[in-house]
């Protein structure tokens, strides 16, 4: 048999750190993207089963040139003109501002001159796209606010790479070749060629393929569209990454984006995975070694500037404490854009060749710390708050409005969804919004208590308003607004207890029901079959007591609550009824008499 050629032996190896150290850190609770580092160190530095980390970097970016695909997919290019404040305000904002301090500092090091100072500095001021995302979708991040302006710096600085690039040229004066006006103008024709490809060519693409019926012509059209883009970029001096996310952009109106973002995503986990695991492959013990106390001191150093930093932006331009210490944490690292800038430097005469390969090592460690960042940035926390979502109602509208979709409202929603009913649903909590979404379902995140929020979400043009809210005090809220601006909407209304439905009745609401009388009645009736009663004799007697309770609220509503007491059944109604039971009532023995809120939902 022939030995296995380097290729297939170098795969296994990649393939099987990622098997056995993704599941091993998140069980720790310390993250894949950790584990994958971990996998890249022990392969590679500790026991050289691969030395040629650098080239697997280069294969495995398409991992985030995919990755960057798969959120263009998610963002309509109305969302992105809706995020340009955040993108061009605080992401140029923090490169600037992050440059210009990290730069200060190499320069005081006395390590480099001016020029290389300069590189070093707005270098260390870019951070990691791979791990940040990554990060985010572990912890179902990427939707939450945090997330989206994490995601506009981001973004910010794929774009920053085209000046950065450029200002090599400038500052290299023993070459002197610099264009950057030129560069800037291929960039921007590059960027509007993109677009009117993705407008004009990319749908019709997909539609003849898809008329054909060959799946794997799909996946072949898919992965063209993604690394073609990514060239075209990279041909422009753009990055890869900025290309595949535009191309995302363009078809995120499409009709074929599920099924495009199905055949990409085995593709991105596996070369992200291989990418973390190229990171770690990559590092130069030897380097740490040897310039342990510099590293000990610069990799602190950085990472607390640029935390302090973005920090200070996210609280100036709008953000919590708690989402800005989250951002603050996610994004203090360096990046991958990095290694490109410091690798050119080391090639020109801006710094020397032993400088860069400490700048990419330091880069390099402050990688593999995030994830642990981002575990502490709990403790500098405040307390409980809550977690906020992007307001995005692209696509809202129906016949029925719900609001709230907690346990009732689920349920609910299955009915109206089965009899072909379309229903737009919002709700308050982001977790309750990624668990649905984990089940397909397209909740929106808003405050239904907001006339500003309803109007968006499509009050105008829906028949029935259905609020599904938990507590009393929301749900009057909601129905007060609804009745003052919105007359016209029927108002099917979850109530919290008896009390609450009497309520709701003197609001004239279209229709009220308690969470717990349909289960209590089913519950009460199978118990009864349990004793030996038959089915349709326990049907009979859990009809008579709908029938009972709804007689007394009509009672109560315009007599109080202690008005109907006679309907209730305080003692067993003896003999076992077969039909309709009638019984007589001793009121002196009345248990309930009196008792007044504590017996609000019989």
């Amino acid at each position: 048999m022939s030995e296995p050629n380097a290729l297939f032996t170098e795969t296994i190896l990649l393939l099987g750190g990622a098997v056995v150290s993704a599941p091993i850190f998140k069980r720790l609770g310390l993250g894949t993207v950790l584990g994958y580092l971990a996998a890249g160190v022990v392969i590679g530095p500790i026991f050289n089963g691969l030395t040629d980390g650098e080239q697997i970097l280069n294969v495995a970016e398409l991992g985030v040139v995919f990755l960057l695909f798969i959120i263009g997919l998610e963002l309509k290019p109305s969302r992105l003109w809706q995020m340009r404040r955040d993108i061009f305000g605080l992401g140029a904002a923090q490169v600037i501002l992050t440059g210009l301090v990290l730069t200060a500092l190499a320069d005081l090091s006395g390590l480099l001159d001016w020029r290389g100072s300069i590189i070093a500095g707005f270098g260390l001021a870019l951070s990691s796209t791979a791990f940040a995302m990554q990060i985010l979708e572990d912890d179902g991040d990427v939707s939450t606010r945090y997330g989206q302006r994490s995601f506009s710096m981001l973004l910010f600085q794929d774009l920053a790479i085209v000046p950065l690039l450029a200002l090599i040229n400038i500052l290299d004066t023993g070459k002197g070749h610099g264009t950057p006006i030129v560069d800037f103008g291929i960039a921007i024709g590059a960027v509007g060629a993109m677009i009117v490809m993705g407008r004009y060519l990319l749908t019709p693409l997909f539609q003849i393929i898809a008329s054909t019926g060959a799946r794997e012509a799909m996946i072949a059209a898919a992965l063209f569209v993604v690394m073609g883009s990514a060239t075209l970029m990279q041909m422009a001096g753009l990055s890869m990454a900025m290309g595949a996310f535009l191309a995302g952009v363009m078809l995120a109106e499409s009709s074929y984006r599920h099924e495009l973002e199905a055949d990409i995503e085995p593709f991105r986990g596996v070369l992200l995975a291989i990418f973390f695991i190229a990171v770690g492959l990559s590092l130069q013990l030897d380097v740490l070694w040897d310039n342990a106390l510099v590293i000990l001191v610069t990799v602190p150093v950085v990472m607390a500037a640029k935390a302090l930093i973005i920090y200070a932006l996210c609280r100036l331009t709008g953000s919590d404490h708690n989402d800005a210490i989250r951002i603050a944490f996610l994004l203090p690292q360096g990046g991958e854009f990095g290694f490109v800038l410091f690798s050119a430097a080391g090639a020109s005469s801006l710094m020397p060749s032993s400088t860069a390969s400490l700048l990419i090592a330091i880069v390099t460690l402050s990688m593999a710390l995030t994830p642990i960042g981002t575990k502490l940035a709990k403790r500098f926390q405040s307390g409980e708050t809550k977690e906020t979502l992007e307001e995005d109602f692209e696509g809202a509208g129906a016949d029925v409005l719900m609001i709230g979709f907690s346990r009732f409202g689920q349920i609910a929603s299955q009915i109206l969804l089965a009899g072909g009913r379309a229903v737009t649903v919002i709700d308050t909590s982001a977790d309750r919004i990624r668990q649905a979404s984990s089940f397909g379902f397209r909740i929106y995140f808003g405050d239904g208590t907001r006339k500003d929020v309803l109007r968006a979400s499509g009050i105008d043009h829906a028949k029935i308003v259905v609020v599904c809210t938990q507590k009393r005090e929301v749900t009057d809220k909601i129905v007060e607004l609804v009745q003052a601006d919105y007359p016209e909407a029927k108002l099917f209304v979850r109530s919290y207890d008896r009390v609450h439905s009497i309520a709701l009745r003197n609001l004239n609401v279209d229709y009220e029901l308690r969470e717990t009388l349909e289960s209590g009645l089913l519950f009460g009736r199978r118990t009864l079959e349990a004793l030996g009663i038959s089915e349709a004799a326990a049907y009979e007697i859990g009809e008579d007591i709908r029938r009972r309770d709804e007689q007394r609220l009509v009672l109560q509503v315009t007599e109080g609550l202690q008005a109907g007491r006679d309907m209730l059944y305080s003692q067993p109604v003896k003999p076992e009824p077969l039909v309709k039971p009638k019984r007589t009532m001793d009121f002196s023995q009345d248990p309930l008499a009196g008792t007044g809120d504590a017996v609000a939902d019989v």
